[in-house]
């Protein structure tokens, strides 16, 4: 057996803001976490639980954020989501009749029948619907360390212009972690790798050890770090970071020559919600008509043509299979050279969206498999780890400052603040100075009173989720995105208006604490 020289550590960061529209069945856009639960989550916990039952020993750490995980807890989006399956199974049973002429077609959508019952199957018998238990099996065993993040995605490097602000985010997602997993979390990732040091007080207070950073938040610290992002480095307040490796995230994240580009790959953009005929293909499309994914996609990338070729599963599980024995390789290399320069073992951070394995990169959670198979039996010089791990076994750290930065386009905010987005700040602003003078003001509220003031914490919460500045900039849903932030500044400044007047609408508020009911445990105080 080769000497194990360094370690790799895979994070991914499994987000989704939170949706839940008890009010309507028209919403498109709680279908994203159905998607992610399909096409991300369970497919995860089935390699997970392979490598496992296969004897397996492998490490990955994964943030489940708070609105994600408070969505995967409520009834009513696991029966939406029941609904979802059970539409696309019928879906695809009249797919296996339609393509009955094309054998090739045809194959694919009976795989698509079997994959959506499988999915119907382990979601209701296996995991009871709670896919909370599922993951938190697999922290219990030692191969997975979840961590937390932000209590809403807010982004620290704007909101700490009034600092509790940011304490608030940190507290209420420790606080969700726990009431889920019964331990406290050890690390962090930062909301969009929003670094900034005002944070760090509040982070230790709330017994956070370590963040996940975006490289140059590492390359720039002052004083310069010595091996770069091959080690952690600590901030004077005693906060442990980690740092973005560039050369691997470059192999699997880029669009030119990263891996989910294969040809052979499934093509996310094809989706029989496009092409099939109109009035076929209308009762599991958009409620309004529009045409949307389905998830039945029948072609592969092929190439930069229109023209695609039909996806062929045997030849994707070729590609990713080639391209884990790549990403290792190169793992082996960059170790072996880092080595050359370090006293200590290197680390290679792997931070992703957890999303791009099976939404984006349909094949990723298959490549994970096949790769974690390989760096346990192959005979390489590294060997998985998570964060807390390697903290553990070598705990002398370069005292370092993190520079101020995010993991957006060009490295700092410019994603969650400019010409299209900028307006909405101002109201965070406000809604998080009247929150905390409310806490000042209401310091033992009972009763309806305290009931308002919870709402508020959850309203200004909601409205401070950096996935709002992002859709904006992005141009995607931004109707949806505009409407949210208005609704909740909305909701909160009438709340606000509502409690100094000492004359709380019941109604209103008994209406949107069923439609935002997040964080049941919350406290306004922390406000204080």
């Amino acid at each position: 057996m080769k000497q194990k020289k360094g370690y790799v550590s895979f994070v991914l960061h499994a987000h989704l803001p939170f949706i839940h529209h008890p009010e309507s069945d028209n919403y498109l856009e709680e279908s994203w976490l159905y998607e992610a639960i399909s096409e991300t989550y369970i497919p995860l916990l089935i390699n997970f639980k392979k490598l496992t039952d296969e004897g397996v020993n492998f490490r990955i750490t994964m943030s489940m954020t708070p609105p994600l995980l408070s969505m995967l807890d409520n009834e009513l989006l696991q029966k939406k989501y029941i609904r979802y399956l059970n539409k696309l199974i019928e879906l695809s049973k009249k797919e296996i009749v339609r393509t009955a002429g094309d054998k090739r077609l045809n194959e694919l959508s009976k795989y698509y029948f079997e994959r959506y019952s499988n999915d119907l199957h382990l979601f209701k018998d296996v995991y009871n619907c709670n896919l909370i238990n599922a993951f938190k099996h697999f922290q219990d065993l030692g191969v997975l360390e979840i961590i937390t993040c932000g209590a809403t995605h807010g982004y620290f490097p704007i909101l700490y212009v009034n600092e509790k602000t940011v304490k608030a985010q940190i507290a209420v997602g420790v606080q969700t972690y726990e009431r889920y997993f019964g331990r406290k979390p050890r690390g962090i990732w930062l909301p969009e790798c929003g670094y900034v040091p005002e944070a760090d007080k509040y982070l230790k207070e709330f017994g956070i050890e370590y963040i996940i950073t975006e490289s140059h938040g590492i390359l720039y610290a002052n004083p310069t770090p010595i091996y770069g992002t091959y080690a952690p480095i600590v901030s004077p307040e005693g906060v442990v970071a980690f740092g973005r490796d560039m050369e691997s995230s470059r192999q699997v994240w880029s669009s030119i020559n990263g891996y989910p580009g294969d040809f052979n790959y499934r093509e996310f953009y094809r989706d029989i919600g496009y092409d099939a005929d109109y009035d076929y293909i209308k009762p599991y499309i958009a409620h309004n008509g529009v045409r949307v994914h389905t998830g039945i996609k029948y072609y592969r990338i092929t190439g930069k043509t229109d023209f695609k070729d039909y996806y062929n599963i045997q030849w994707a599980k070729d590609s990713a299979e080639k391209q884990a024995g790549h990403f290792l390789d190169s793992r082996v290399a960059q170790i072996e050279n880092a080595t050359n320069y370090m006293d200590k073992p290197p680390i290679i951070l792997c931070p992703y969206d957890a999303e791009l394995y099976g939404h984006w990169w349909y094949e990723g959670p298959y490549w994970l498999y096949i790769l974690f198979k390989k760096i346990y039996y192959d005979d390489c010089n590294f060997e998985l780890i998570t964060p807390s791990e390697y903290i553990d076994k070598y705990p002398e750290i370069q005292v370092s400052s993190p520079c101020r930065s995010s993991w957006g386009a060009n490295g700092y905010s410019e994603v969650w603040l400019n010409p299209t987005n900028d307006y909405v700040h101002r109201h965070l602003h406000v809604a998080g100075d009247r929150m905390c003078e409310l806490a000042y003001l209401y310091p033992n509220s009972t009763g309806l009173q305290k009931k308002a003031l919870n709402q508020c914490a959850r309203e200004l919460l909601l409205a401070q989720s950096s996935d709002w500045l992002f859709i904006i900039t992005n141009g995607t849903m931004v109707d949806y995105a505009k409407k949210r932030i208005k609704d909740h500044i909305g909701r909160f400044t009438k709340l606000y208006y509502q409690i100094k007047d000492d004359n709380i609408d019941e109604d209103f508020l008994n209406d949107i604490s069923k439609k935002d009911c997040v964080f049941p445990d919350i406290d306004y105080r922390i406000y204080s």
